[in-house]
């Protein structure tokens, strides 16, 4: 072991703590951390949260402290794209030619933001947030409190959209659905968080698509295809984002063409023994769900970045966690876990009042729960959740719904 070489290609959350479980668990040989940005490995969420709302240090986003590398001896090489994969030789190219040979690799390169091809998209004052450089020039816009236009209603959207209302911006969301996240969570929930936007004064347009971005060197604003004209000084489009698999493709490993993300097994595995992949670009076979997965939300980084050091290390099991994310925007604090398949019909069964800021809700297909969600309700939060997910049981809705029978009875034959 002591002479083996790991290469980690993406210096994100997924691969900082891939290097920290190898060395915290005993690996003895080297192991380097290839990154494209020049900052150090860093969490992402702060990017749209509170380090977008200035209320969090620049620091206080790094996975490890600058000399916790070195201490470690885990040789970080920032500001350095990987370009190629030669599984023939064991090694990865990088740019300028370059060649790092490695004993095993994971891939951990993470997901870049989806692009418009919008006329005026080049115009300046127009973002994209995936980078910390990106949140730093978007913080410094929304400082001005200018108009701000926010393309896309999921969940980066809509959480700059918060920041940007709490720094005195006049705020407009333009949405093609009828809702936002309308194709994640579904009508209810969508119009609950489109409300939500609406009471503190965001104007949110829905059923709308931009038709182009205008300006003269810096935008001024944008149209819609319903006619709407938008005044903004600051326009950040939202849309999703695309796994970074062109390193895998090069490499000849598998992608999933439902997914899109690269394949792996249920210890993280490729088809190449020594390749493994962690974070969004890795499609993933779940052990619960018994078909591959593949997640963009930082709890999957934290956790696979972990469980594929620890299959290179021999002594992997398979990733089983429930997918999870969370958001903070306005008072409202969520977090959602499970997999809501878009193919399949679900029942919604929402537990507490909505108007009040303070629920539940539970997604119910043939009687069973697959996903929860809960609205500030921080003394049970998303355990119960959870436990019925894993459990697979049928539960009654008329008990789930009722906040007066506890999470504990609303399984059939409970009560």
């Amino acid at each position: 072991m002591a002479d083996d070489t790991v290469v980690i290609v993406g210096a994100g959350l997924a691969g900082a703590k891939a290097a920290e479980t190898l060395r915290a668990e005993g690996f003895s040989g080297a192991i380097r951390l290839v990154g494209a940005e020049e900052e150090l490995p860093y969490e992402r969420p702060p990017l749209s949260k509170d380090y977008l709302l200035g209320d969090a240090e620049r620091a206080s986003t790094a996975v490890h402290e600058s000399g916790w590398y070195a201490d470690n001896e885990v040789d970080l090489l920032l500001g350095t794209a990987a370009v190629d994969v030669h599984r023939d030789t064991r090694d990865v190219e990088l740019a300028g030619g370059r060649r790092l040979a490695y004993t095993h690799l994971i891939l951990a390169t993470g997901a870049s933001p989806r692009r418009l091809s919008l006329p005026g998209a080049e115009l300046k004052g127009v973002y994209y947030l995936r980078e910390l450089r990106d949140s730093d020039r978007i913080r410094a816009a929304l400082r001005t409190g200018n108009p701000v236009a926010v393309i896309g209603g999921g969940w980066i959207g809509l959480e700059v959209a918060a920041a940007a209302w709490q720094y005195g911006c006049p705020v407009t969301v333009v949405e093609p659905q009828t809702v936002p996240l309308g194709s994640t969570l579904g009508t209810e929930v969508g119009q609950y968080f489109a409300d939500a936007h609406r009471r503190h004064g965001v104007r949110v347009l829905t059923g709308q698509r931009p038709r182009s971005l205008i300006g003269s060197g810096h935008v001024m604003g944008v149209t819609t295809d319903a006619g709407e004209e938008i005044e903004a000084d600051t326009v950040l489009i939202a849309v999703g984002a695309s796994p970074n698999t062109a390193l895998a493709r090069g490499g000849g490993l598998a992608l999933d063409d439902a997914n899109h993300g690269v394949v792996v097994d249920e210890y993280l595995r490729t088809a190449d023994p020594t390749i493994a992949a962690a974070g969004d670009v890795a499609s993933a076979r779940h052990p619960f769900y018994g078909r591959h997965v593949r997640v963009e939300h930082w709890a999957n980084a934290l956790g696979m970045g972990p469980a594929a050091a620890r299959t290179l290390l021999g002594r992997g099991q398979p990733y089983d966690e429930l997918p999870f994310f969370y958001t903070d925007q306005y008072d409202i604090g969520m977090e959602f876990i499970g997999l809501l398949d878009p193919r399949a019909s679900h029942e919604l069964v929402v537990r507490g009042d909505m108007e009040e800021n303070s629920f539940h809700t539970f997604w119910l297909t043939d009687g069973r729960v697959v996903a929860g969600m809960h609205v500030n309700r921080w003394s049970d939060g998303i355990e119960p959740a959870k436990r019925l997910i894993r459990s697979r049981a049928t539960v009654d809705a008329a008990r789930l719904a009722d906040p007066s029978v506890p999470l504990d009875g609303v399984e059939v034959g409970a009560h």
